[in-house]
């Protein structure tokens, strides 16, 4: 999976169409909106503005609106497009203005995958897409005096990375971050480090 870290846009032509593709880096609805609305604004001569989005690692939600280009043929296959090159946390942005000749389903399907393309091959080569990797947070309760134990078992596992460590009333809680896929190694090295401890899991 990757995020786009920076604006990066794709400018052609078709049949007298100019198409202008940009995606944003953008992480929930808000931001999504907001880079919208601007785009509606600055260039409020064109015909089309359709989007396609993704959010979240592992992704949890994604969409696409063709803004009244016909049915499936703008912001459903931006959207393929996105999920074939892995990007998430972005929102991409088709702008058409409309130069008199009619491109078909086909012309439509094919001018904003290309844009989109487009778009994402610039921020590739510009460097602007940066590996997402899928994490899992947990923590782990010990008595205030066992406030090393969760430290020692953690650093038996390489790929373990430590948040931070808080302390409330005689206890002592760490969290941390790893990758799945040995949530259960850890799991039975705290169970038997800690004589019957339990992660939780967020």
């Amino acid at each position: 999976m990757f995020r786009p870290t920076a604006l990066c846009s794709f400018r052609f032509r078709e049949k007298a169409s100019v198409f202008l593709t940009e995606l944003h880096p953008a992480v929930n609805a808000d931001e999504r909106a907001a880079i919208l609305a601007k785009l509606r604004k600055r260039d409020f001569d064109a015909n089309h503005h359709c989007t396609a989005w993704r959010e979240g690692l592992p992704v949890a939600s994604q969409g696409s609106d063709d803004d009244g280009e016909p049915s499936g043929t703008a912001g459903a296959p931006m959207l393929r497009v996105l999920e074939g090159e892995g990007l998430t946390d972005a929102l991409a942005v088709c702008i058409r203005w409309f130069g008199g000749t009619k491109l078909g389903t086909g012309g439509l399907v094919r001018a904003y995958t290309e844009g989109i393309q487009g778009a994402i091959a610039e921020a590739r080569a510009q460097g602007f897409l940066q590996e997402a990797k899928v994490f899992r947070t947990g923590s782990m309760s010990v008595p205030a005096e066992q406030a090393h134990l969760p430290f020692t078992t953690l650093g038996a596992f390489a790929e373990a990375e430590v948040l931070g460590q808080e302390f409330g009333p005689g206890t002592a809680i760490v969290r941390f971050r790893m990758p799945p896929g040995r949530e259960a190694a850890l799991e039975t090295a705290w169970r038997e480090r800690s004589r019957g401890g339990r992660i939780e899991w967020e």
